[in-house]
Order: structure tokens, then C-alpha cells, then sequence
């Protein structure tokens, strides 16, 4: 959380008294207003950075909890091929429920066309290689079983795209650009 605000009052109050008595265009005021549109500009980068990276954190929660229910034993690529097609089709019976629900003639919803979207994004990245944790290794298997939930240690885990077609290749995690 920025507190470039907070410094500056704290900077201003011991120079001057109290923060209360200066008039609107004075230095000190103009230092404030600055001080303050940075820390709204660092919570707005903050909060977009947490909106572009919670995919990721989802996608790990989903491969920690079915290890878990696996008993914690690494997984073969078959079966890291089925559960991939069943996260990237995790949308379908929500998407068939909001297709139901509207009425004939009536335009997609905001929610389905959203939805649409992330399926075939998700459906895309299968193709050319989707990003997950390593689950074949134990001692990868035993990081992601450690995990609490936090951006920061997702990069101790080792990474791999998986294509459709079954081929499995290294990758940097967080992942730069296209792949």
C-alpha cells in the first residue's frame, strides 16, 4: 500500500504544525494533491497487476487441490492431459445454464459473452502450449503441496506448457508475452 501521502504530511506537520492551516495554493498543499494522485496511481497499477495475475494463482490452486485428493503422488501425462481439459471446460455448464436462461431473440449477456471468451482463450492456450506447474516430479509436487496461496512463491515452482497434441516443454514462469 503507498504511503507517499502519509510521509508528506508527516514531512509538511513537522516543518509546519499542523497540516490543517495551509491555504489551496500554497507549496505545501500542491506537494499533498501530488502525493496523493501517486498513491491513487500506484493502487491502480496495484490493482491491475492483481486482476492480470489472479488467473495464475487460480490455475495453481486448481492443480495444488488435485494433487491433494491425489494423495500427493506425481502425475503422469495422461492424466495432467485430462485435467487440463477439464480446467479449460470448467465454463461449459455455466455458460449452458445462461444460454437456457435467456430468452430467444435476446441478445448474449455481458456474463455468457465473457465466459465464451475465457473458454476459448483457454481452449487457444491448450493448443499452443498451456502454462502449468510441473506435476511430475515429486519434489516439484511437494512445493505446490506447501503452497499458500501467494504470487511471490509460484516462482519457485517449476513450469511446463502442454500442448493438446501431448508435447511437453519447459517454461519461465511469469510468463513474458506470447510463447
Amino acid at each position: 500500500m503507498p504511503n507517499t501521502l502519509q510521509r508528506t504530511r508527516k514531512a509538511i506537520a513537522k516543518k509546519k504544525g499542523t497540516v490543517d492551516s495551509l491555504h489551496q495554493y500554497s507549496r505545501d498543499s500542491k506537494r499533498l494533491h501530488r502525493a496523493q494522485v501517486r498513491d491513487e496511481k500506484l493502487e491502480k497499477i496495484a490493482a491491475a497487476r492483481r486482476k492480470k495475475d489472479q488467473p495464475y494463482i487460480e490455475r495453481a490452486a486448481f492443480f495444488q487441490e488435485v494433487l491433494r485428493q491425489s494423495g500427493g503422488q506425481p502425475l503422469s501425462i495422461e492424466t495432467i492431459q485430462d485435467l487440463i481439459n477439464t480446467y479449460v471446460h470448467q465454463y461449459d455448464e455455466e455458460l449452458e445454464q445462461i444460454k437456457k436462461a435467456r430468452r430467444p431473440g435476446q441478445p448474449a449477456k455481458a456474463k455468457e459473452d465473457l465466459l465464451k471468451l475465457k473458454i476459448t482463450q483457454l481452449q487457444k492456450e491448450y493448443q499452443t502450449g498451456f502454462l502449468l506447474p510441473v506435476l511430475e516430479t515429486q519434489e516439484n509436487v511437494a512445493l505446490i503441496q506447501k503452497w499458500e496461496g501467494s504470487w511471490s512463491y509460484l516462482t519457485t515452482f517449476k513450469w511446463a506448457r502442454v500442448r493438446s497434441d501431448g508435447t511437453n516443454t519447459p517454461a519461465i514462469f511469469p510468463p513474458k508475452g506470447d510463447h
